[in-house]
C-alpha cells in the first residue's frame, strides 16, 4: 500500500499561500525576517513535491521538478547564507504560479 500523496500536494498549496502573505508584506530582498519566512516556506514544498508519486509528476512536464528538489538541496544545505534574495525573489515572482497550477489540477484529477 502506498502513502497518500495529497497531503504533501496540499501541504505545497499551504506554503504557496504563505509566500504570497509574506511578499505581500514587504520587500523579502530588504527584510531578512520576510526573506528567512519565504526561504522556510521554499524548504516545506521543495521537500512536499518530493513526496509525489513520479507519474503524477510526469502528468506535469512544464513544471521544473528536478530543479525544485536541487534548490530545496541549496536551501537546506547553504548554511553560509549565501542564497541570493535576488534569486529567491525571482523563484517567487515566475514558479510559484505554474507550480499550483499543476498541483491543483493534479488534485482535481485525483
Amino acid at each position: 500500500m502506498t502513502k497518500a500523496w495529497q497531503p504533501y500536494a496540499l501541504h505545497i498549496l499551504d506554503a504557496i499561500a504563505k509566500i504570497r502573505r509574506i511578499k505581500a508584506s514587504g520587500d523579502l530582498t530588504q527584510d531578512e525576517i520576510l526573506y528567512d519566512a519565504t526561504l522556510r516556506n521554499l524548504q516545506t514544498l521543495s521537500e512536499a513535491t518530493q513526496r509525489l508519486p513520479q507519474e503524477k509528476k510526469d502528468m506535469y512536464p512544464s513544471v521544473p521538478w528536478r530543479e525544485i528538489s536541487g534548490f530545496r538541496n541549496i536551501l537546506v544545505h547553504n548554511y553560509l547564507g549565501t542564497i541570493d534574495p535576488l534569486t529567491v525573489s525571482s523563484v517567487v515572482r515566475t514558479h510559484l504560479q505554474a507550480l499550483e497550477e499543476s498541483i491543483k489540477a493534479m488534485l482535481e484529477n485525483a
